[in-house]
């Protein structure tokens, strides 16, 4: 057992409360909500070092054995998670103390921002369906105050449509987590694996598996994605970046984990289901970025895509579109977290979104536009950027399930990916200059450091593809051999 395992939970969740206790003294929420974003970061990446030398780590805490107590598990999919959310929310933090505001700040946004936190590193983490339920929720209940924090128009209209989607999914997890409980008797992961092997997965399992996946869909913004284009739009800049960047990818992260460790007998139902549902979200979602001339509807939009995407390498269930997947999932996380703070710079300087009103930025902020070009580019799946081995080992392991069809729904709609991104680069960067800088309604002061930032990992993580390599095919291999997580977990020990 590892106690550092329950670290990526605990250090958000104890500074979050004891933020509470400063809420006017601002500067020390920002150094404190930064300090704990930092260890956060470095125990992932011990925990990293740590799976890649000894296999994957396991904590039972109290010291109960598996499966009677609460279950924490780090394998390298997680793990490799847990460090890109810490590089992203700290980013998306040191964005939000030049733009979140002072009447935010003081109503317990950092407290907020790192609950949030904690309930994806706890869904990360966990061993067990019930605490997976439960940190969903403490993620979803920050998000639905963060979501409405200032209480503008917008906001309140987009969070009651937000709220509702999810308090209605959250409702048929539990139901689905009962059905799953009176059948295997146990709600540890490992445990309900063996159980579901046992027994095999009759109709009536694979119907529990159908249920979860609408449930994690939703979450997701799989194919049932209206509310999320709205929702995303409504906060601050800085909030949309995170929940963009890591709210999705919880849905996404527990399909991989349910449908490779517990319903992996019967994959042409379950997960030819998830690639029809897959393909439909990548044409939903480019057509709808495609077609919209407003640069948050555009991003948002994207965000679908890439669910999609990375979701077609699920339904595969090839060793290649495993990786493919994983190694698109670190790169989706980095790069919607960029291009939500990128766009939020350019409304912030004009006062718009709707590109038709912007012109000519290059001119006057040179260093964004071609920073945005370059995302735009590895969105994209441009080589030598990150997007581009994520999309060919995703295809490539779609084409190996001979899920033809898939795979040039993905060639199609990363085009169409391209063309949205550009679009927003040739209207407003490229052209005539409206604005002059006198003009401007805002700065890029104490915004282009964070920018920067996840730049560079975009850049490293595309150039530097072969460091990480090994990394991912660690994780793949967990995924593909759930005998790999349900070891670990038990550690010899007879299993009841």
């Amino acid at each position: 057992m590892n106690n550092m395992v329950l670290m990526p939970i605990l250090i958000p969740l104890t500074i979050g409360m004891i933020l509470i206790l400063f809420r006017k003294n601002i500067s020390v929420q920002r150094i404190l909500s930064s300090i704990s974003l930092i260890a956060t970061g470095a125990v992932s990446i011990y925990l990293v070092i740590q799976i890649k030398a000894q296999g994957i780590q396991t904590l039972q805490l109290g010291g109960w054995q598996a499966p009677y107590g609460i279950g924490l598990v780090a394998d390298m999919f997680a793990a490799l998670l847990l460090v890109t959310s810490s590089l992203v929310a700290l980013c998306c933090l040191l964005y939000a103390f030049n733009t979140i505001g002072k009447e935010r700040e003081a109503f317990y946004f950092y407290p907020l921002f790192l609950f949030l936190i904690a309930g994806v590193n706890g869904s990360f983490l966990t061993g067990d369906l019930f605490n997976l339920y439960v940190s969903f929720e403490l993620m979803l209940i920050s998000s639905y105050v963060l979501i409405t924090l200032g209480s503008t128009k917008i906001q309140l209209r987009e969070s009651l449509k937000y709220v509702i989607v999810n308090v209605v999914s959250s409702f048929f997890f539990l139901v689905a987590i009962a059905y799953l409980y009176s059948i295997t008797g146990t709600l540890n992961l490992a445990h309900i694996s063996i159980r579901v092997a046992q027994a095999g997965q009759d109709g009536l399992l694979t119907t529990i598996a159908l249920l979860f996946l609408i449930v994690f869909g939703i979450k997701a913004g799989l194919f049932l994605f209206y509310w999320l284009p709205g929702s995303y739009s409504a906060p601050p800049t800085a909030i949309a970046a995170i929940f963009a960047a890591l709210l999705t990818k919880v849905g996404i992260y527990s399909m991989f984990r349910m449908f490779t460790l517990i319903f992996y007998h019967e994959p042409q139902i379950t997960h030819l289901f998830i690639g029809i549902l897959a393909a439909l979200t990548m044409l939903l979602g480019a057509i709808g970025a495609v077609a919209y001339w407003d640069i948050k509807k555009i991003l948002t939009y994207n965000v679908i895509v890439g669910v999609g995407l990375i979701l077609a390498g699920l339904a595969s269930f090839t060793t290649h579109a495993f990786v493919g997947s994983i190694y698109y999932l670190i790169h989706d996380i980095i790069i919607k977290a960029l291009l939500f703070l990128i766009g939020g710079t350019i409304i912030h300087l004009t006062g718009t979104s709707k590109l038709k009103d912007i012109s000519g930025l290059i001119g006057t902020h040179p260093y964004l536009g071609w920073i945005f070009f370059i995302a735009a580019l590895s969105l994209s799946g441009i080589p030598p950027l990150s997007g581009f081995l994520g999309k060919v080992f995703i295809t490539r392991g779609t084409f190996e399930a001979e899920y033809f069809w898939l795979g040039a729904i993905g060639i199609l709609t990363s085009l169409m990916v391209l063309y949205s991104v550009i679009k927003i680069f040739m209207n407003g960067f490229w052209g005539e200059t409206i604005l002059s800088e006198e003009m401007e309604k805002g700065t890029t002061k104490g915004l282009m450091l964070p920018v920067v930032l996840l730049t560079i990992a975009t850049i490293a993580l595309g150039i530097g593809a072969e460091g990480i390599n090994e990394y991912i095919q660690i994780a793949a291999e967990d995924l593909l051999d759930p005998n790999l997580y349900i070891h670990a977990v038990f550690d010899g020990h007879p299993i009841p």
